[in-house]
């Protein structure tokens, strides 16, 4: 993997180290970041990924020392290290290298890495429902794009895998679905779109308010309410939408087979046009 980050001032090629073991992040979790994508060219809502690195950042109490323009500056700069039209990853991040337990404000780091990441071609994707949940804001920060929250992403995923699954559905702690394990989740039921409302349980994904917006712009109904599960195994189609792979139909829930339907077509559709009606990179 070729990578480039920028740290203290500097480009630094490969993975530097720039924390040790007495470090807050690694140590007390005090670790937020965002993953923004640039491909074919361009870099789509490379702005709002910015943006929100800087919220979540002062969610942790955390004391950022760049705004979100000239973060997008540096992801630019980063860009331009790689051949044109390269599909790349872009991951600011901020941390604390001091406090105890809550974090030294003054102690703030930064750094924004760049690293060649293709997208993935997922033909066919399955999921089930994980015996794990989502946790509300009084018991998670769920209000920040944050470290602390994957490894409850990760026991559900590496339980999916264990059943042959290639990502987990997880619920809040209502018991009403949420979204993937690290992703947004969609299902179509005659010619409409039903995804779960932003509750506090998981996070509005960018890339999942784009094709919102966009979907409900070439005139296709999308609802945003409290789904259960069983809507999602008697649904038409069923899609995911994230930063890391975009918009992705889902083949397989638990034992129901799908195929990659029109809407989700669509959805994809209309995401690869706005991204290339965008600033080129």
């Amino acid at each position: 993997m070729t990578a480039w980050t920028f740290f203290k001032g500097e480009w630094h090629e490969g993975n530097p180290m720039i924390m040790g073991p007495m470090t807050h992040a690694p140590w007390l979790g005090s670790c937020v970041f965002d993953g923004a994508r640039a491909f074919e060219g361009v870099a789509p809502d490379l702005d709002r990924h910015c943006e929100r690195i800087v919220r979540s950042a002062k969610t942790f109490g955390l004391k950022p020392m760049y705004e979100a323009g000239a973060i997008e500056e540096l992801a630019q700069d980063g860009i331009a290290k790689f051949p044109k039209g390269a599909s790349v990853y872009i991951r600011p991040m901020y941390w604390a290298e001091e406090g105890f337990v809550d974090v030294d404000p003054a102690t703030t780091q930064f750094s924004v890495t760049v690293h060649d990441s293709p997208i993935p071609d997922l033909s066919s994707f399955s999921v089930c429902l994980s015996t794990f949940r989502r946790p509300g804001y009084e018991t998670a920060p769920t209000d920040a794009k944050a470290a602390c929250h994957y490894p409850n992403s990760a026991r559900a995923m590496r339980e999916a895998k264990a059943r042959g699954f290639d990502n987990a559905v997880m619920l809040d702690p209502m018991g009403h679905v949420a979204e993937l394990a690290i992703a947004n989740l969609f299902y179509a039921r005659d010619g409409e779109v039903h995804t779960p409302v932003s509750n506090g349980s998981f996070l509005n994904g960018i890339t999942r308010q784009r094709v919102i917006a966009l979907l409900r712009k070439a005139g296709i109904t999308v609802h945003e309410r409290s789904i259960h599960w069983d809507e999602v195994m008697a649904a038409d189609e069923v899609f995911f939408t994230g930063n890391y792979a975009k918009v992705v139909p889902i083949t397989r829930t638990e034992t129901r087979e799908f195929q990659p339907g029109p809407i989700a077509h669509r959805a994809r559709e209309l995401y690869w046009e706005f991204a290339h009606a965008g600033k080129k990179v």
